[in-house]
């Protein structure tokens, strides 16, 4: 496990690259986008997991996080959108790496930032535990202050056509393969918003959507995360071309 900077718009923010042991030919990755409020840390697990599995992982900190926490009053979702092109484009630059075979994990607010990211960049898999949705107005706004819009709570108990958000229509020309995971007892992304994804996601070369019994948003206990764990990482070593290059 490596520690690499990533650059962008004139800062560097962290991140912790794993290489499988052996790593011969161009191997498989995958980059997880961590949620609002969280870290890169609780994905290392999963990511150490799947690293063992032949896949190269990278984890990071979006801006307003961790040693960047003083811009959390003022980062918008379009710089935590950079901070995931420019991590994502340095995992594909490296040459360990089979750039078409790159896959994303996001939770929550990091599973928004995934399907965003979807197109932007080609992405071959996508893995989303309770993707959150935002407006699309104010994306430059300071992303703390949407979680304060009275307006916020509604907009997302709405049945939503994919082409009235931006995330969504994303989700309508996404081909890869696609996870969408609800957390039973979430009280911060109600089960519309997974219904909106699940949707618009139809023209996905698969779409699998599962459940986390009794789970509540930030999977509290030790047992939904580990169920999480678990479940992606049997979703993601049965994908098709998770192997090693042929």
């Amino acid at each position: 496990m490596n520690d690499v900077s990533i650059h962008v718009e004139g800062q560097r923010i962290h991140g912790k690259l794993l290489l499988p042991a052996s790593c011969e030919v161009r191997c498989a990755a995958m980059l997880f986008v961590h949620g609002w409020g969280d870290t890169q840390r609780r994905n290392l697990g999963i990511g150490k997991r799947l690293q063992a599995r032949g896949f190269v992982c990278l984890t990071f900190n979006l801006r307003g996080h961790a040693r960047t926490r003083a811009q959390r009053d003022t980062v918008t979702r379009a710089q935590n959108l950079a901070d995931v092109i420019a991590a994502y484009d340095l995992l594909a630059a490296r040459p360990e790496v089979d750039a078409a075979r790159v896959g994303l994990v996001g939770s929550s607010y990091g599973g928004y930032l995934a399907t965003l990211l979807t197109a932007e960049r080609k992405v071959r898999w996508l893995a989303l535990h309770a993707p959150a949705l935002y407006m699309d107005g104010d994306f430059d706004r300071p992303k703390r202050e949407l979680n304060l819009d009275p307006k916020l709570a509604e907009y997302r108990r709405r049945r939503l056509e994919p082409g009235a958000n931006r995330a969504l229509t994303a989700a309508t020309r996404f081909d890869g393969d696609v996870l969408v995971v609800e957390s039973e007892h979430d009280t911060v992304i109600p089960r519309e918003v997974a219904a909106n994804y699940l949707h618009a996601f139809e023209p996905a070369g698969s779409r699998r959507h599962e459940v986390l019994a009794g789970a509540d948003h930030g999977l509290s206990r030790e047992a939904w995360r580990r169920e999480w764990g678990e479940l992606l990482v049997d979703w993601v070593a049965t994908r098709p071309a998770a192997g090693p290059e042929s």
